[in-house]
Formats: structure tokens, C-alpha cells, sequence
């Protein structure tokens, strides 16, 4: 099925983006209304991307990038031996697809774990219009710089801890991206699977269901199927060596 892309002009836009939950996070934002103007040029569209559909995949040619308004996208890559190597999660107000801005060819695939809604942000317009719109530019290299450190936390994950801090370290990071949503930090349902988890963290799925059932055995969380309950957050931290 062919993904649906519905063309909206900035005077849309403005109006989608003032009553949208994400608009501190997204990357218009944080202009002033004339910059917000000069946004005139800047081609928007809007695109749905139905559960288990690619938004982009790893040899496609770059030309976007994406922020996502509803639902939830895993990114990943494929390994020589067939194995689907997991190296993201990205929900609402992120915005995914700069792994093309080297080569020209985005290196991963981007899958949505549920139906989903994102906004096109074509790039070649995007940086004609930056160097005219200085708040833009800088509103893009935060973003950039979100990303950045966002993979140093990976890198440490993978690098450092052990597996029990692995997960707790997920799990925090998880609540602490949707409470920024202004969702509840303690009770989120994954969109994941144990065995995308696992990929994600380095560890084999029979580990991650092993560790979810000993957190939950510890009361550190609650667990039903794919329903989260943070039960004791400084003892998640804890195991971080954060705790007092």
C-alpha cells in the first residue's frame, strides 16, 4: 500500500503546530513569527505510514527528514549473517532520517512499530532557508545535538553495564522521553517487542525476559504483556549506582 502524503502550506502549518502537544519539541519551533514566516518556501507534507511499513530504507536516496507527529518507529539495519540489528526507538516530537545527511543514502531502515504520522521536511530546503534564518539553523544544530548524545547513551549501554543495568537504563530513558510528552513517567505500554529490546540493548531475548520477570519479582515494575508500571524508580536508578 502506498503510503499517503497530504500537501499543507505554512499558514496549515502554523495553525497544526500551535495545537500540537510536541510543538516545544519540534523543529519549527522556537522561532519568532517572522522567521516562521520566511517558512513560506519551505515545503511541508504530511505522511502516513501504516504498522510494519518503511518510512525510508537503508540504500534509499536522502532527501528528507522526518519529524514524527503520532505512533512510534524502530530504526535498524541488517547484518551480514541476516540478523536485524535494532539502533533506535523514536517516538513523537523526534526527528529521524538525518543518517542521510553524509552519503546522500540513508544507512537504516526506519519501521513503524505502529500506524503512524510524521512531517516531511525536505532537506535541500531546509538548508537554503537556514542560512537565512539564523533561529532555524540553530533550532536544527539542537536537534542534531540531541542525536548525538543520544548515541554516546547507546554506545555506553552496549560498552559499560551490565545486562540488569541495561535495562534499567531503558526503562528510565523511556519514562523520561514521555514525561517530556507529557505523558506519565511510571505507566507506558511498549511498543517494542522483548526480542526488538534485546537487539537494541545487546542481549539475547531469553536475558530480557529473564530480567523483566526479576524486576518484577523485585517490585522495581509491573509488567502485563506490553503494559509498564514503574514501581520503584531510585531502585531502577539504584542498580545505576544512582541511588542513595
Amino acid at each position: 500500500m502506498k503510503a499517503t502524503v497530504v500537501p499543507i502550506n505554512v499558514v496549515q502549518l502554523k495553525s497544526v503546530c500551535s495545537s500540537c502537544s510536541l510543538r516545544e519539541l519540534c523543529l519549527p519551533m522556537g522561532l519568532s513569527p517572522k522567521e516562521v514566516e520566511r517558512l513560506d518556501q519551505l515545503i511541508y507534507a504530511r505522511r502516513k505510514v501504516k504498522r510494519g511499513e518503511g518510512l525510508y530504507r537503508a540504500g534509499d536516496a536522502f532527501s528528507a527528514i522526518y519529524a514524527v507527529r503520532t505512533g512510534f518507529f524502530k530504526s535498524n539495519v541488517i547484518l551480514e549473517d541476516g540478523r536485524d540489528q535494532v539502533t533506535g526507538f523514536h517516538m513523537p516530537g523526534e526527528i529521524i532520517g538525518m543518517d542521510g545527511i553524509g552519503t546522500d543514502h540513508h544507512s537504516c531502515n526506519a519501521i513503524a512499530l505502529e500506524d503512524s504520522d510524521v512531517c516531511v521536511i525536505p532537506f535541500s530546503r531546509l538548508e537554503e532557508i537556514s542560512n537565512e534564518v539564523r533561529g532555524l539553523q540553530r533550532q536544527f544544530h539542537k536537534v542534531m545535538s540531541r542525536e548525538i548524545v543520544r548515541d554516546q547513551g547507546v554506545m555506553m549501554l552496549l560498552g559499560s553495564m551490565r545486562a540488569e543495568e541495561r535495562l534499567a537504563a531503558f526503562l528510565l530513558n523511556l519514562s523520561q522521553r514521555f514525561v517530556i510528552r507529557g505523558y506519565s513517567p511510571s505507566e507506558f505500554h511498549l511498543r517494542m517487542t522483548r526480542e526488538e529490546i534485546g537487539s537494541f540493548l545487546g542481549l539475547k531475548l531469553e536475558t530480557v525476559s529473564r530480567l523483566f520477570s526479576k524486576f518484577q519479582e523485585e517490585s522495581l515494575i509491573g509488567v502485563q504483556q506490553k503494559h509498564i508500571r514503574i514501581l520503584d524508580t531510585a531502585g531502577l536508578k539504584k542498580i545505576l549506582g544512582q541511588g542513595g
